[in-house]
């Protein structure tokens, strides 16, 4: 969810520099079953408009009714929101309501840590009760151990009988895409729209440019000759996509020496014999874990014919594969759904 907390400061940046205040709603404590789990956050502006979402949608417009006093007083305070009445969720929601200021120190170690692509911890201080003031609040940790607290007034050092939910942040899930052709954009702009973070590796002989790809972290292009991956690890997918054959050969060769957790590979179903044996013949070292984590044709089978529909399969299978959950209907599940 780092996504949904970069939307939040690069919103909050603006209205303060519109010269609005802005208040941090962040749900702490969860009794029973919701939506969304602890760890969800919105932004409300002191005009109340919101950005990001602690629920489907039916929670939201009361918290900015309760954010009222937080903006007239500054002061933090926690409520509850019981959606066992109203909602059906089976749950009650425990939300801190804190006044949100980004200092320019702040917004600096948050962007450098986003592109380091560092691990942040995020620490609320809470106590479980309706409608309550006091000395609450969120402090954020980097990995260089800077902190910084959302409110500048809050005093975590002075806490009497509070509660602390403590969040750890990944970086942005990696996708790598190699291909620059249209359904390397289509899937570009599906990913991006996940809060993942994109890079695209297009042809040395006809490189594209990062407006070609909406969404896009970096767009280069190169060969598989001299590309040099990096952050290559369980938080990242490839998808190669060149449409030749010769060409995806080289790069999964090349991709051996990584050993990622998820490579898919466009193409018809009847080249994958050819392309497991010839790895063995150009990568002999090869193990079992990288053959499995090789799935050609990319994509779960539901039907996906338009470059839109591709895309959509293909990332349905990235996110089946690296939350090891087998695709099926949810109308054949029993009990509780976890959407997180």
């Amino acid at each position: 969810m780092i996504h949904e907390l970069k939307e939040i400061i690069n919103q909050a940046v603006f209205n303060q520099q519109k010269g609005l205040k802005n208040v941090l709603a962040s749900v702490v404590y969860l009794e029973g079953s919701s939506y969304r789990k602890p760890g969800v956050r919105m932004l409300i502006s002191e005009d109340f408009n919101s950005v990001g979402a602690v629920s489907g949608g039916c929670v939201e417009k009361e918290i900015i009714q309760r954010a009222k006093n937080v903006f007239k007083e500054n002061k933090p305070k926690v409520i509850t929101y019981d959606g066992r009445y109203r909602l059906g969720c089976e749950g009650i929601l425990y939300i801190l309501i804190e006044p949100f200021y980004v200092s320019n120190d702040f917004f600096n170690s948050f962007s450098d840590a986003i592109s380091s692509r560092e691990i942040l911890k995020i620490d609320s201080y809470f106590i479980k009760k309706d409608e309550a003031f006091g000395n609450f609040g969120s402090v954020i940790t980097f990995e260089n151990k800077t902190q910084f607290t959302f409110l500048e007034t809050f005093d975590f050092g002075k806490l009497n009988q509070t509660e602390i939910f403590t969040q750890i942040l990944q970086p942005s899930f990696k996708l790598i895409i190699i291909g620059g052709e249209h359904d390397a954009v289509k899937l570009c702009k599906t990913a991006s729209d996940l809060g993942w973070e994109v890079d695209v590796i297009t042809s040395a002989k006809d490189s594209k440019q990062i407006t070609d790809f909406p969404g896009a972290n970096t767009v280069i292009g190169k060969n598989p000759e001299t590309i040099e991956f990096k952050d290559i690890s369980e938080n990242c997918a490839i998808v190669i996509m060149n449409h030749s054959y010769v060409q995806d050969l080289k790069y999964v060769v090349k991709l051996a020496d990584y050993q990622p957790k998820y490579i898919g590979i466009l193409g018809a179903p009847n080249r994958r014999e050819r392309l497991f044996n010839e790895l063995f013949e150009f990568a002999p070292h090869i193990t079992d874990e990288f053959i499995e984590s090789i799935y050609t044709p990319a994509g779960l089978h539901i039907g996906a014919q338009t470059p839109e529909e591709i895309a959509l399969s293909i990332v349905a299978e990235i996110l089946s594969v690296i939350r090891k959950k087998e695709p099926f209907y949810l109308r054949k599940l029993n009990g509780k759904i976890n959407i997180c």
